[in-house]
């Protein structure tokens, strides 16, 4: 008997007669769902644009590891969170976008198999209709095994891309409140911010140490152990449930003319369009569960920035023009910036980081500053999507009285 093939019985091998093709084809169909390769090479060539990246000034690694000192320092006075899971202090180490790509990789690797688990359960259609005569196209059967088959590459490429617009534009870690496994380091992206400061024309120390002190209280509020856990369930369920649809990527397969010796060169800009992978982004499920994961991220965000207004004053000299310049670039994100939050169910407008801020507020303003503790006390105390709308109603739940 002949060896079936990746698709079936030889006979419905829509790659028999390319030999070259047909074997890439099981070969990409040993790697597993998500093909890592594709995803950190096209991640590195998003983030670098194909340049060399300089190696970090040793210098810039001195001044990260004293103002990494002055941040823990201030964070720790601000507020009861623990910077350091381990005790022994935290540290900021600056890296290139290409390390910065690889970390969070690894750092999130479970986050995006899920997604790819989400979107691997529409790339199973071996034909683009269920019309018989399209049962007999070649080109339907063309298609239809490129999707079968360059599932792993399509997944991650979409995952590469996300990757590779993120590292051109972090400054750190948690430019998405999304938590990382515990530890003490967290990676800082200073060429990012620096050329940030330039085109703002912002004292280079001051922006910096803000983005210090903001980094390392984003670290201390995901490390605690309950937020971190409510948060990565969240974004979990999130990123499982979509339900994409197929004919977006059919249509534009569709496109390629495979008569064309040079058609499938076009595959890899094709199939690194996660808006082409993804067509529908958001399912009833995902909406439903929608607003417990903005009311979590919103007291993050809104907290984060009570404990930098509290700090900020007194520390950076230049804080006003800093805070307005780091708060208007975090609501300006270009299209691919914001499909990145999408795909998480991070989209943060200005009225969500408004709506964080006023539920922080009303707190303080209600119960004192102290009240704020204990957000961070077990996941009982974290506000419900009400809650966060009448900072009373949360007072009243946790017990906290309302000073007079």
């Amino acid at each position: 008997m002949s060896d079936p093939g990746p698709l079936g019985p030889e006979g419905d091998d829509p790659f028999r007669g390319i030999p070259l093709f047909g074997d890439l084809a099981r070969m990409l169909q040993q790697q597993g769902p998500v093909n890592w390769d594709a995803a950190r090479q096209l991640a590195a060539s998003i983030a670098t644009e194909g340049a060399s990246e300089p190696n970090v000034d040793p210098l810039d690694r001195i001044q990260l590891e004293q103002l990494a000192r002055v941040a823990e320092l201030q964070v720790a006075n601000a507020t009861s969170l623990t910077t350091s899971p381990s005790g022994r202090g935290v540290s900021i180490v600056p890296v290139t976008r290409t390390v910065w790509m690889q970390k969070t990789l690894d750092a999130h690797r479970q986050l995006f198999e899920a997604l790819a688990g989400s979107l691997s359960g529409t790339q199973q259609m071996p034909t683009l209709s269920d019309d018989p005569e399209d049962l007999d196209d070649p080109m339907a059967k063309m298609l239809g095994g490129i999707m079968q088959a360059f599932s792993p590459v399509m997944l991650g490429m979409t995952i590469g891309s996300l990757l590779g617009h993120l590292a051109r534009r972090s400054f750190g870690q948690y430019d998405l409140p999304i938590p990382r496994p515990p530890s003490d380091e967290i990676a800082f992206l200073l060429g990012n911010i620096d050329d940030f400061g330039n085109e703002w024309s912002l004292p280079k120390d001051d922006l910096r140490l803000w983005v210090c002190v903001h980094e390392v209280t984003r670290h201390a509020v995901l490390s605690v152990p309950h937020v971190r856990s409510t948060l990565d369930s969240l974004l979990h369920r999130y990123v499982a449930g979509f339900e994409p649809d197929p004919n977006a990527l059919e249509t534009r397969l569709g496109e390629l003319d495979v008569s064309d010796p040079n058609a499938l060169t076009k595959l890899p800009e094709l199939l690194g369009d996660p808006e082409v992978l993804l067509g529908a982004i958001q399912s009833p499920a995902q909406r439903e569960l929608l607003p417990q994961l903005e009311a979590i991220v919103a007291v993050v965000v809104g907290y984060v920035d009570y404990v930098m207004d509290s700090v900020g004053e007194g520390l950076v000299g230049s804080y006003g023009m800093v805070t307005e310049a780091l708060r208007r670039r975090r609501v300006t994100a270009d299209p691919s910036d914001r499909f990145v939050e999408r795909l998480f169910g991070l989209e943060l407008t200005q009225a969500h980081y408004e709506h964080g801020a006023a539920f922080v507020h009303g707190v303080v303003e209600r119960s004192g500053a102290d009240a704020l503790e204990r957000l961070w006390k077990s996941e009982r105390e974290l506000p419900t999507p009400a809650e966060i709308d009448a900072p009373g109603l949360w007072l009243a739940r946790i017990d906290l009285p309302e000073s007079g």
